[in-house]
């Protein structure tokens, strides 16, 4: 059967990357979280007192990293590793999270993954989600995707993920964590957050997760039929 390429794009915490893993799933097709590049880059930043305000630095840290994704035998789903290391619980921290927009929006950064992000996606039969998917990493996919909530659905959601990892991170801190995040991916100059001209919008507000992976799955199954009697 053809496969396609699936772009997921949309703010954080309305369900991209955990809607993503199971549409991937159900498809067979390889997943690819995109954020959890980013939030790899961050944590590797972080962790080497790298300047953002210094090329050079940042330069030679990006030479020195490799990002890469392996399925969890217990959760059947992807973790990802940094230099080989799993760093899938450190990188959802709230210390990545207050830290990875800026980290993002550094065009070095930009160009380092969105390269690694074709490469990982240039077989097809991929689910990828992240900010600029349908708009500049796969500009030719499918079917493309932008996914959004109300704001405050989306804080209380983040807030939950934090709660389950054992991170307690109060609501308001969390809010101001998602706008300064919104303002930042949708204003830089590099790769800015945009919904693709022929992106299917999905507000997730009022759905259920089992009701937006059926509804991403629905249409991903009607492209990948159209994709079919296309090349037939």
């Amino acid at each position: 059967m053809r496969k396609i390429t699936i772009a997921i794009d949309g703010y954080s915490a309305c369900g991209k990357s955990t809607t993503a893993k199971v549409v991937a799933k159900e498809l067979g097709y390889t997943y690819i979280d995109s954020g959890a590049m980013y939030r790899a880059v961050t944590l590797y930043f972080f962790e080497n007192h790298i300047k953002l305000t210094n090329p050079k630095e940042v330069e030679n840290a990006l030479a020195n990293i490799s990002i890469s994704f392996k399925i969890n035998p217990e959760s059947d789903i992807c973790d990802t590793y940094l230099n080989g290391l799993n760093v899938e619980q450190e990188i959802r921290q709230m210390r990545i999270s207050e830290r990875v927009s800026a980290v993002s929006a550094i065009a070095a950064v930009r160009e380092a993954m969105v390269a690694q992000q074709r490469k990982l996606g240039k077989q097809r039969g991929v689910v990828m989600d992240g900010r600029d998917i349908g708009t500049v990493v796969f500009p030719d996919a499918e079917l493309k995707l932008f996914m959004k909530a109300e704001f405050y659905v989306r804080g209380e959601r983040r807030q939950r993920e934090l709660l389950e990892r054992g991170e307690l991170v109060d609501l308001e801190k969390v809010m101001e964590n998602l706008q300064k995040r919104d303002h930042i991916d949708s204003t830089r100059e590099e790769s800015p957050l945009l919904q693709a001209d022929d992106a299917v919008v999905v507000d997730t507000t009022h759905l259920t997760f089992d009701e937006q992976v059926e509804e991403v799955l629905n249409l991903a199954t009607a492209r990948i039929a159209h994709s079919i009697s296309k090349h037939d």
